[in-house]
Parts: C-alpha cells; structure tokens; sequence
C-alpha cells in the first residue's frame, strides 16, 4: 500500500502518483448517498430539544431582528441561523425540513470521506478498498448519525472541514506541481482561504482543523526547502481566511460567557471522551480504538522505503504513509487535547458535540486498522461488527424523546392541542433554564396553542436581543385571568413533585382546581379550571 501527501514533482526523478481516478467519483457519489440515508432515516422522530430551539427561533426572527441579536448572543451561529432563515421560508419549519439540511451534509461528508481517503492511499488496491471502508464506517458512527438528524451547524461544518482538506491535498498534488502556474497557485490557495473562513462562520471551532493542516503542508515537500516554502503559502492564505472571519473570531472571544454553563456540568475525563465523543457504547469505541492502534502499529512498523527507490525519503526520514496517519492522529488528537486541558487550564470549553468534525479522520484511520488485518473476510466480519455495535445507539438516537434526556415537547404540545380551546390560557414553568422551558413547546409547535392566552409573556424573543421570551411572574398578573375559567399549566416535572409546583399554587389560591393532569416524559401537562 502506498499513501501520499504530495504529487511527486518530475525533478525528484521518481514517478507520479496518479490522482483518484475519475472512475471513483461515482462509488464516491453511492456512498455520499448511503450516508444520507442513514442519517435522513427517523430523523423527524424525536421532539425537538433546546439547541435545537435556538436555531429554529432565531432563524424565524426578521432578518431586521436577527441582525441585532448577533451582538448580544449566539454570533458563533450567526451564518448558520442566517442559512436555516432562507430554508425554513422556502421548506417551514418542521423536524424533517429542519434537520434535512443535516442529513445532505452528512452525505456530502460522506463522500468527501470516501475521496479523501483514496487521496491519500493512491496504489488502487488497497486505496479504494480503504475508501469505501471509511466512507461506511463514517456514515454509522454514533457521533455522526446524531448530528446528521439535528438542526445544528456541526453536520455542515463537518463537511467543510473534510472537503476543505481534500482542497487542501488537492493544491498540494495537482496545484503546485510543475505545470502549474503563478495564477493557477494564487486562485488555489485564495479558494481555500475562502472555504477556511466559510467553515469558521459556521463553527467557530474549525481553527482547531489548522494543526492538521499545518502537519500536511510542512511533510508534503519532497525537500525541506519545499515544505517552508509551501507553508509559507499555507500561511498566508490562513491569515487571509482569518481576516475574513474577523468579525465572528471577535464577537465570539467576546461572548465566550454563552459556553459557561460548561462550568455546571460533569467534566469530562480521557475515558469518558474517548467513548462518548465519537462512538457512543463502551463496547464499540474498545474495537474502535483497537482498530486505531492497528493501524498506527501497523504503519510505524512496516519497513521503511529505501531511499535509493525514492529520492524524497533522503530528505524526509518518514515513509508516505506515515506522513499521512501523522497528519490523520493530529486531526484526530489536537483538537480533542486542545478542549480538554484548556478546560483543565483556563475555562470549560469542551463538548463531545464540538469534535464532531473529527469524525473523517477518525472513519480514515479506522478503516486502515480493518486493512491491516489483511484477511478479507477477516476486514469484512471487523467491519460488521463495529457496525453492528453502533447499531443500538442509532436507534436509540431515533425514539421520540431521544435529545437532551428524554426532551418531550412535541408531545406535551399534542395534549394541549387536542384539549384546549381558544380563549383559555397557558401558564408555563419558567423554574429551569431557559432552554429547557416547556415555553419552548408553544414557540416550536405553535399550531397547538393558537388561540390560548398566554398570560405571563411580557415581550416575545422577536422583540429582545437575547434568544428567549421574556416573563413576569404568575403572581403578579393573576388579574389577566378574571375572566378566564380554565388553565393550562406546562410544568417540569420536578417543580410539579416540590410543593406542586409555584403556578399550580398561585391559581389555586385564586380559586382554580386541578380537573386533569397528564405526564408526558419531563413535562407534566395540567388541566385546572374555576
């Protein structure tokens, strides 16, 4: 097996290596499909949950509205929420239309897998077999099955992230070859400053790509003169990509206090990580792991070329292959070190959501420990196997009340809509954070609360800079309710157990009765009248 980081220039005296060939853009093209399908299939099942919430309400705001918001919040997400803006007027605003912009990226990261991994294993044999492992294994990975059924920007930047290193092989191959001219180098490396700043509008923690990168361009020269020229290049286009995303790098450092709530959650430790950010069981991330070692024990193993072969090794101590897996663990490792200790060091900022776009290099490296076993039917039944221990979860991601620990809004919705009547009112406990109010259910599934009063809003999220509604207490409007003779009152479940709940309180005191109550999963849903 052969891998390469750099076309062969004709000085070094030794042969090219051939580009993917253009045969394999239609496997490339199934096997986007097939990531698709995986990710597309029960993606309209569960509730939608609090993230999930900020997307669809800032997209639905006025383009006179979003614009202001991006100062105070959510900045980070700006280019995301400005795309689901123009989707959601053209396709509404449902699960299905929402998370499908998620499935088609997973697909286009799919095939970006599949082609990125026959880039860099270039003898056929083994490179196409490699890709389509990869591609397979990428599509079914936990990590990727979740954020492919979700209307968050991780699907979409994953996508950039792994096209943008196929651009990225493809300068180093093609575009600075011999043939090349000044322009044609110029344009390349403009089109992936462009791509670069694109995917940081999206997801701010796309820099954490760079250290890859970087490793890429430093071992692609056939001499070390090439490699610092070549990252001289390398360079200045990031810096150009930097300027261009100049704006979304300052507002973010500025509104860093949005990823505090990190601080309240469990921190995660290497063990937890390394089971929970990519793979989801403890089972499946042990034979995963194990296939990474494989590869890496298998690659750092095997004999080095004899330079006397190939006149680059004189200059690099490093076989291409293990330039390539050196480039494939920095994408895998960095990113992942980087959020952990500068939790442990500086402030929490790590999420095992956040290293989604990882996951090619993970699916990459992965299928290269299934080869390294050499037996086919012995890769075949591997392969089988990691898929089929990630099947458990991805039906499980699947089920109504799947995000966010069993999120029920679409369902506590229905029970409202099926009893309510217009002219009734609505009072909702507002005792949790923000993003795990039931409020969130009437903002998402408006349909079933069209006609109801809803009596503590004091301005809605349209009208504010932040994300959510406004409220005043229940206590101190309870007058709205004079004429009113029946209530519905969403509560957590938890604050309806301590002391039935303060709304449930206030309207008794004023002579309302419970008369129903339905518990759904975290929400219970009552019905009281005079």
């Amino acid at each position: 097996m052969t891998f390469a980081l750099a076309h062969p220039t004709s000085s070094t005296g030794s042969p090219p290596v051939s580009p993917p060939e253009r045969g394999f853009t239609g496997t490339a093209t199934l096997l986007g499909v097939f990531g698709f399908l995986v990710s597309f299939a029960g993606l309209w099942q569960p509730s939608y949950w609090g993230d999930e919430a900020a997307s669809v309400l800032s997209a639905e705001r006025s383009l006179p509205s979003l614009f202001p918001m991006w100062g105070h919040v959510d900045a980070v997400h700006g280019m995301y929420y400005l795309f689901l803006h123009a989707w959601i007027d053209m396709f509404g605003a449902s699960e299905l239309a929402t998370r499908l912009p998620s499935a088609l990226a997973i697909g286009l990261a799919t095939a970006g897998t599949a082609t990125l991994a026959r880039m860099v294993v270039v003898r056929s044999g083994f490179g196409t077999r490699i890709a389509v492992i990869a591609a397979l294994v990428f599509a079914t990975l936990p990590r990727v099955t979740y954020m492919g059924a979700e209307a968050r920007s991780t699907a979409l930047a994953t996508a950039i992230a792994v096209w943008l290193t196929v651009l990225l092989l493809h300068i180093l191959q093609v575009s600075l070859g011999p043939d090349s001219t000044p322009r044609q180098r110029r344009r390349a490396w403009i089109g992936y400053a462009v791509l670069l700043a694109a995917g940081i509008y999206m997801f701010l923690y796309l820099v954490l790509l760079l250290p890859a990168h970087a490793v890429a361009v430093w071992l692609s020269g056939p001499h070390r003169e090439d490699g610092l020229h070549r990252l001289g290049a390398w360079l200045r286009s990031v810096g150009v990509a930097l300027a261009l995303a100049l704006p979304v790098l300052v507002y973010g450092l500025a509104q860093h206090d949005q990823i505090s709530f990190l601080a309240h959650r469990k921190q995660a430790d290497l063990a937890t990580a390394m089971v929970g950010q990519w793979f989801g069981s403890a089972l499946s991330a042990l034979v995963a792991w194990l296939l990474i070692g494989s590869a890496i024990l298998w690659v750092f193993r095997r004999p080095r070329l004899d330079p006397r072969l190939d006149p680059r090794l004189r200059a690099r101590p490093h076989a291409p292959e293990r330039r390539t897996l050196l480039v494939l663990l920095t994408w895998l490792i960095v990113p992942s070190a980087v959020l952990l200790v500068g939790t442990r060091l500086i402030a929490p900022m790590y999420s095992e959501r956040y290293l989604s776009f990882c996951t090619p290099a993970v699916a990459i490296v992965i299928a290269i420990g299934i080869v390294a076993l050499r037996v086919r039917w012995l890769q075949v039944c591997t392969l089988l196997l990691l898929i089929a221990l990630m099947i458990p979860t991805f039906l499980a991601q699947r089920t109504e009340f799947a995000k966010d620990g069993g999120s029920d809004w679409r369902q506590a919705a229905s029970v409202v809509g099926a009893g309510a009547k217009p002219g009734e009112a609505v009072v909702f406990d507002e005792s949790t954070r923000p993003s795990r109010r039931p409020r969130l259910a009437m903002r998402l599934y408006p349909q079933d609360f069209r006609g109801l009063d809803d009596v503590t809003l004091a301005h809605p999220f349209s009208d504010t800079a932040g994300l959510w509604d406004t409220t005043v207490p229940l206590a101190s409007v309870t007058d709205r309710l004079a004429a009113t003779h029946t209530v519905w009152v969403l509560e957590n479940v938890g604050s309806v157990e301590s002391l039935r709940g303060t709304d449930v309180h206030d309207l008794e005191s004023i002579g309302f009765t419970e008369a129903a109550s339905t518990t759904i999963q975290r929400t219970t849903i009552i019905e009281m009248t005079r």
